[in-house]
């Protein structure tokens, strides 16, 4: 995880990806339970505006989430796909973009590679989009996992928490 002052000076350009935890980063952490449909999603303040910013920087934006919710049987596949639409669809209004989303649907006792801070997820990124270099990537979340998941795939890893905010991320690189 590096200071704010690095940020700053990092050189990015349309070479780098971002990738951008969901829960807590994108829109509200639900404690304790799951985002399992529309209703409960709740974008985050000023996040819809800085992915937009971000989509003018980045050449590639991915979303990386776990969602055990689906291993609990407290949704299905298709619950999260419903709940992705109606987010990508408001992020496309506002002009942003995301490139691809990767999930996790499996519990944390199933040693599956994908669930983070696995870097499963960023490996199938780069395979789906060759021009992805982790060098050139920063990962932004909110928990220990998402920050271990960057550092292990050699991103730039930083922390959303109630002092730095994706917007105040978007401001900083900007």
């Amino acid at each position: 995880m590096h200071n704010l002052n690095y940020l700053s000076n990092l050189k990015i350009d349309r070479t780098w990806s971002l990738f951008l935890d969901r829960d807590g980063v994108i829109n509200k952490r639900l404690i304790d339970d799951y985002v399992k449909n529309i209703a409960e999603f709740q974008f985050l303040p000023g996040v819809i505006e800085a992915v937009a910013g971000l989509s003018g920087i980045f050449g590639k934006i991915f979303i990386v989430t776990n969602q055990r919710g689906i291993a609990g049987g407290l949704m299905s596949i298709e619950d999260l796909g419903r709940v992705h639409g109606f987010m990508l669809g408001e992020i496309e209004k506002a002009g942003g973009r995301i490139d691809k989303i990767y999930f996790c649907p499996h519990d944390r006792d199933e040693n599956c590679g994908c669930r983070k801070p696995d870097i499963g997820m960023a490996l199938k990124a780069r395979e789906d989009f060759p021009e992805v270099d982790f060098s050139k990537s920063v990962m932004v979340g909110d928990s220990a996992s998402d920050l271990e998941f960057g550092e292990k795939a050699g991103m730039v890893a930083v922390h959303i928490n109630d002092e730095l905010s994706l917007h105040d991320f978007f401001k900083l690189i900007s």
